[in-house]
């Protein structure tokens, strides 16, 4: 599986922002799909997950209830709507695929090359 993420840019504090992760092959509708963000010196941090299904969906306390995962398995896409923003949102963000731990980034098979989003104060 191949992926790569699209949809980072600019905003200011308060916008919104949707991230899409395009998959190539057959095979994505299969797997876990997570998404990831990273700021320079620091780890690679966990921001949203959602099953192979779409039924079942994680997020850490940083941004429950202000983004939102989805995925549209005939489309092979996957999505991280991004509202009400803030600057320490600002990071490249990273899609990522095939899983057994959806928190652990070291365990996902798959990443995509990442999207910057920057949002100014």
């Amino acid at each position: 599986v191949q992926l790569q993420a699209s949809g980072g840019g600019l905003v200011q504090a308060g916008d919104s922002l949707r991230l899409h992760c395009a998959a190539s092959g057959r095979t994505f509708r299969r797997y876990v799909m997570g998404w990831f963000r990273q700021v320079p010196g620091k780890e690679r941090e966990f921001v949203a997950a959602i099953s192979s299904s779409g039924s079942n969906t994680w997020y850490p306390d940083s941004v429950k209830g202000r983004f939102t995962i989805s995925r549209d398995n005939v489309k092979n896409t996957g999505y991280l709507q991004m509202n009400s923003l803030k600057p320490e949102d600002t990071a490249v963000y990273y899609c990522a695929a095939d899983t057994s731990d959806v928190y652990s980034p070291q365990l996902y098979q798959y990443w995509g090359q990442g999207t910057l989003v920057t949002v100014s104060s």
